[in-house]
Parts: C-alpha cells; sequence; structure tokens
C-alpha cells in the first residue's frame, strides 16, 4: 500500500510555500510515521532468550542481596 503525495506549483507562489505545502502534506498523510515504524521495527524476542534473561536478572538480584547482608555494598 503505497500512498503518493503530490504538490502542483501555482502561479504565483514561490519555492519555499511549495516546499512547506509538501511537507504539512506528508505529515498528514502518515506515511512518514509509517516508513519509521517499519525501519525501526523489531522481531518478538523468542521464549527462550526471555526465560534466560529473567533467570540471569533473579541470579543477579540474589547476588545483590548477598553482598548487601555481608556489608560489602551498601
Amino acid at each position: 500500500m503505497t500512498q503518493n503525495v503530490e504538490v502542483t506549483k501555482t502561479t504565483n507562489e514561490s519555492n519555499v510555500s511549495l516546499l512547506r505545502r509538501f511537507s504539512k502534506r506528508l505529515r498528514s498523510s502518515g506515511v512518514l510515521k509509517r516508513a519509521r515504524s517499519r525501519r525501526f521495527a523489531s522481531r518478538p524476542e523468542s521464549r527462550f532468550k526471555r526465560k534466560a534473561r529473567a533467570l540471569k536478572r533473579v541470579i543477579k538480584t540474589k547476588e545483590i542481596e548477598k553482598l548487601k547482608k555481608l556489608g560489602q555494598i551498601q
């Protein structure tokens, strides 16, 4: 699904106002927003990786608690 944005220059219109009108129409059409969302989209993380990350987080918090009890960190 592509949507082209077109603007035609009127007789007494300057290039600056033409560019301004074009960018305004481009913004309102949402073409750039969709393109940026596709460009920076990431795949969902696999279940294995989520579980591994959660396990690392649990181990790290336990280690921090242990060090706090020993008085090595605040």
